[in-house]
Formats: C-alpha cells, sequence, structure tokens
C-alpha cells in the first residue's frame, strides 16, 4: 500500500483525525453506511478542519463528495433526532427480556420455547435467560411457559430499536471539543496507562475500514517490536488481521529456543464490539509500553504476543453495513435465505451434529454448521495455530478468547460438566488472579465470576442437562487439541444492562480491565503467582516503613470501611484459595 512506505511527522499528527474520519469512502467503503443508521446535525466545519479533511483525503486517497453532497445533506436536522426507518423496521417492535430462572423444569420449558420460536438468545445460564422477542411474539412465548415463568421476567430493553440507535457510533458529534479531544495521536506517551488520553481512537467504536490502517500504522510507528500478519481469508475474502507483538533480543539464547506464544483474539460473534475494541486497546498498551515499563518489556521479551482483534470480519462489517446484532459470519449455508455459521460451535474437538438441538438449523443464531471446521474463519484460525506449532517454531502457552457480555472468566470444559479438565487447578489458580487483577484495576473496578465454561454463560439453549452445552468450542480446542496449558473465554462487561449495546463510554474502562488481566497472565506465565510477589516486597521491608504503614493506617478515617467490607472479604477468600493450591 502506497502509505506503508511512508513515514513523516504529518502520520502522527493526523493519526486522531484520520480514526474520527471513519474513512467514508475507503475501500470497501464500510463506514459510509454509518449515517444511514445514525442521522446527526453537522456542525459548520472551520478552515482549519476543511483543510485537515483535505490533506486526509489527498493522502489517504478518500474521495470528496463536497461540502454541499447529499451525503452531508441528510445529517442536517433541526427537530429531535429519532431512529431512521432502517432500524425501525428491523426492530422496532423488540423488546429484550430476563426471565429469572429457578428450577430445572423452568430451564427446560424456556429452552424448547426458544427453540420453537427460533428466539435471539443474548445470555442463557442456570440462573437467568435474557431473550430478544418482538412484542406482538411474548404472548405466544408467554403461552408455552409453565405458570411459574409467565411473570418471571423484566424488560431489560423497553424499545431495541432506540437502545441501538443510541448506542451507534456518533462521528459528528455537534458538542464543542475538549482540550483532550484536540491533542493529537503521539507514540511517545508519557504514562502507558494514559493510553485513553492520547488516543482518540477508543473513544469511539471503529468500523473494520478504520481498524487495518490504523494496525498498519502501528506497524509502521513501532517496527522494532510490532508486525502485521494475516491469519488467512474469510469467506467473502477479508484478511483476518492480527498483530504480532514481542522481541527477540540479539545475541540471546533464547532466540534460538521455541518460541512461547500467547494468543488473543476477538469479535467471533460479530455484534460483540466491545470484544474487538478490547483486544486493540490491550494491543496498543502493551505496543505503547515498550521500554517504559519494566513489566511489560521483560514480558514481550518472554513472549510473542498475538492479538486477533476481528475473527469473523464479515460478520463484523455486516453489522455497520446492516445489522447491528448480527452474530454468525457471512457463510452460505444450505437454506439460501439463512446464512451464517456460528464461530464458537465450529471447531473440530466433540463438534457433534445430533446433540446441538436447535443449533443444527441453518437459522439458528447457534448453528454450528454441517461439519467441524465448515466455518471458513474457524478453519483458517485452527489451520493457523497449527502451523505455528508444527512449522513455524512456536508454543502457544495461552490462549484467550474475548466475549461479551457477562462479565465471567470461563475455562475448559465446553462441551460437558461431567468431564473436569486435568489442569483444573492451575487453570482455577491464574482465573481467580484475573479476576482479582480486573477488580483492583480500577477504584471502581468490576466483580468477574470465575467458573467453567459448560457452567458460565453460553448465549445458547442447547442440551439443559450439562452435555455438549458448548460442542466444538475454540476454548476446547486449543486446550485440548492444540495442548495449549490455559485456555480462557472472557465475557467483558456489562451483566445486562446493555447487552452487546454497550456504550463507547465504556470502552476504555472495559479495556483497562482487560489489559490488567492480560497483565497478571503475562506476569503468571513468568513465574509470578502474585503470592510470592507480595511476600517478597514484605519481606524487603525495613521495621520502620512497616511501622510507618501500621501507624498510618490507624490514623485513617474510619468513615466509608463498610463499603469496602465487602470487597476486603472478597480478597481475603481469594488469598486463602491461591495459598492453598499453592501449597498442594
Amino acid at each position: 500500500m502506497r502509505y506503508s512506505n511512508w513515514f513523516a511527522p504529518a502520520t502522527v499528527l493526523l493519526c486522531s483525525s484520520f480514526a474520527a474520519a471513519a474513512f467514508p469512502g475507503h475501500t470497501h467503503n464500510h463506514a459510509a453506511t454509518i449515517p444511514t443508521l445514525r442521522q446527526q446535525p453537522l456542525r459548520i466545519k472551520s478552515i482549519a478542519t476543511r483543510l485537515r479533511d483535505t490533506l486526509i483525503r489527498s493522502i489517504w486517497t478518500i474521495p470528496c463528495n463536497g461540502p454541499n453532497s447529499a451525503a452531508e445533506a441528510q445529517f442536517v436536522s433541526s427537530g429531535p433526532v429519532t431512529p431512521p426507518s432502517t432500524l425501525l423496521a428491523r426492530y422496532g417492535g423488540d423488546v429484550v427480556l430476563r426471565f429469572n430462572l429457578r428450577t430445572p423444569e423452568e430451564t427446560a420449558a424456556l429452552t424448547e420455547a426458544v427453540n420453537v420460536l427460533f428466539l435471539d438468545v443474548w445470555q442463557f445460564n442456570s440462573d437467568f435467560a435474557d431473550i430478544r422477542v418482538s412484542k406482538d411474539v411474548v404472548p405466544s412465548l408467554l403461552g408455552l411457559l409453565p405458570e411459574s415463568l409467565q411473570h418471571a421476567h423484566t424488560p431489560l430493553m423497553h424499545d431495541l430499536a432506540h437502545s441501538i440507535f443510541e448506542s451507534l457510533p456518533d462521528y459528528h458529534d455537534p458538542s464543542p471539543p475538549t482540550k483532550d479531544s484536540q491533542q493529537p495521536f503521539s507514540p511517545i506517551l508519557q504514562k502507558y496507562e494514559d493510553t485513553d488520553q492520547t488516543n482518540i481512537f477508543f473513544r469511539n467504536y471503529q468500523p473494520f475500514s478504520v481498524i487495518i490502517p490504523w494496525m498498519r500504522l502501528l506497524r509502521s510507528l513501532f517496527p522494532t517490536h510490532v508486525r502485521l500478519i494475516n491469519i488467512g481469508l474469510s469467506y467473502e475474502g477479508r484478511d483476518i488481521p492480527a498483530l504480532r507483538v514481542g522481541v527477540h533480543p540479539a545475541n540471546d539464547r533464547k532466540s534460538f529456543d521455541t518460541r512461547k506464544t500467547i494468543v488473543i483474539a476477538g469479535g467471533s460473534h460479530a455484534r460483540e464490539w466491545i470484544s474487538t475494541s478490547s483486544v486493540n486497546y490491550v494491543a496498543y498498551t502493551f505496543i505503547t509500553a515498550y521500554g517504559k515499563s519494566k513489566e511489560i518489556t521483560k514480558m514481550l521479551e518472554e513472549f510473542d504476543w498475538v492479538f486477533v482483534p476481528t475473527l469473523n470480519p464479515d460478520g463484523y462489517v455486516y453489522t455497520w453495513d446492516n445489522d447491528r446484532l448480527w452474530r454468525k459470519n457471512r457463510q452460505q449455508n444450505s437454506l439460501r435465505f439463512c446464512k451464517g455459521v456460528d464461530l464458537d460451535h465450529a471447531y473440530g474437538f466433540k463438534w457433534d451434529h445430533e446433540s446441538h438441538g436447535a443449533a443444527d438449523n441453518p437459522c439458528s443464531e447457534s448453528f454450528a454448521g454441517e461439519g467441524p471446521f465448515q466455518a471458513v474463519e474457524a478453519r483458517r484460525f485452527a489451520n493457523w495455530a497449527r502451523n505455528q506449532t508444527e512449522n513455524n517454531n512456536a508454543t502457544i502457552v495461552a490462549f484467550v478468547d474475548f466475549h461479551s457480555y457477562s462479565q465471567q472468566i470461563l475455562y475448559p470444559y465446553s462441551y460437558t460438566c461431567s468431564i473436569a479438565p486435568p489442569t483444573l487447578e492451575n487453570l482455577e489458580e491464574l482465573a481467580i488472579g484475573m479476576a482479582k487483577a480486573i477488580r483492583q484495576s480500577q477504584s471502581n473496578g468490576e466483580q468477574y465470576s470465575v467458573t467453567s465454561a459448560c457452567e458460565g454463560g453460553i448465549e445458547s439453549t442447547d442440551s439443559v442437562n450439562g452435555n455438549n452445552k458448548g460442542s466444538g468450542s475454540p476454548l476446547d480446542y486449543f486446550y485440548h487439541e492444540l495442548g495449549v496449558k490455559y485456555a480462557y473465554q472472557i465475557k467483558l462487561r456489562d451483566t445486562g444492562s446493555y447487552g452487546f449495546l454497550l456504550p463507547s463510554r465504556d470502552i476504555v474502562p472495559t479495556g483497562k480491565e482487560a489489559f490488567a488481566a492480560m497483565k497478571y497472565l503475562g506476569k503468571f506465565l513468568m513465574g509470578d503467582k502474585g503470592i510470592e510477589e507480595e511476600k517478597e516486597k514484605m519481606d524487603v521491608k525495613s521495621v520502620y516503613e512497616e511501622e510507618h504503614v501500621q501507624q498510618a493506617a490507624l490514623r485513617k478515617n474510619t468513615e466509608g470501611l463498610d463499603s469496602t467490607e465487602e470487597e476486603d472479604d472478597a480478597d481475603e477468600e481469594v488469598e486463602l484459595k491461591l495459598r492453598r493450591r499453592r501449597r498442594r
């Protein structure tokens, strides 16, 4: 590409504007459809803004439609902003209901009703189920349920069309720019934790047509430790891009050994935008922290980190262009009017067509395909991973698959609860540590629960008896078939208030939580189990320091202790669990 060969100050100064522009006419024109989803009043462009836009278009070969084009004219509005007709036609009568489940019989009844009506399951576990349903279908749904469930539901979203409209990225925000928003992108950060203050890329969700050039730009800005690689081609012929981040020190004997690799992926389900943005956030934070943070620098020297933000690029593009809540890939099936395969059920380990229930129907959101690895993207990803281990001198030591929502850290197995993984204690130990790191990452850090994938929220109603709930999952495939010792699926924010429509204001807080978990993962794999680190710090403290800390604690006002009592108890419980495992 022409822009991969130049490296000038203009690249740095224009990056923030480049991300905000969202490439209205670049390549596949994916972002150009945003105006059809969100109509918003335009600001009158200043001379400086026009010059900036002209420069961007000339460098990035973006066609200019002129300031008075029809594309811009459709934004001009003086009245209240309402969802466009396309959204109203698709989602105007839809709501999202949460059913509280108390017995296995209620779970089975709801499962059967959802499968009969082919409803969109947002979340389904032993405690509750979040179901998207048309208001006209609600009476039919309730008619299929036992009396105990007739009034056991509450609406999470009363007007789904409006909720979708409010969640869409707004690249024409009429509010005046803040001081922070006028700061240009800079690869030289004062603190690597300040990613959200120096790069407006993470102030909004970004379309695929922006993510690809952004990844190329990172490759150009940080050539010492960043490579842009291609996992393979999607069903529709798009690249599945990835960033390989790591440093191979010269004259180091380790450089000739098998390279330990950590794979972090997102975007398997197209509508889970927060998973894609979180992979990008973690990647960017690791990249820009190299040379500034001793911990991160050591991790990049010890491991290769492969970040795959969009495993399902076709589906991701489709959520921007057509259907915000599309889940599967865009592959053609035996039923031509029901496209797509669920990548989370398409892998070869324990793939069982007969056990998937509704997922053997091409129209189901959980359709597993007509055979293992029928989904092109799943096959490409598995082949790439196996090729790394067999031919490229790499050992994948950890695999993390970001999803949303429910705030859970899930470990194998997904396909059954009747068989425990051989390394269960190690998996639980690391998962509990990551959950604690997330909770402590921010002043209002969220609680993430830890459990096996077969028990956690699975966004599916397949089999209520605990078997084959998650057959053909990448989690089980990487763990069992590829021998990856630490494999996890992390379901990010939130717990249902917004579901898949998490506001853009949560991109950075969620990214920080994801980064805290991955940082803990890296430290854990380097032998730092957390408890030893804290013990070592205590051992080297002088008596004076210990007394000083104790006296300061005694003088501290006790007001507000009650509010932190629950968190302290949780931390103590985690510490006890970890100590028990270390003594084994």
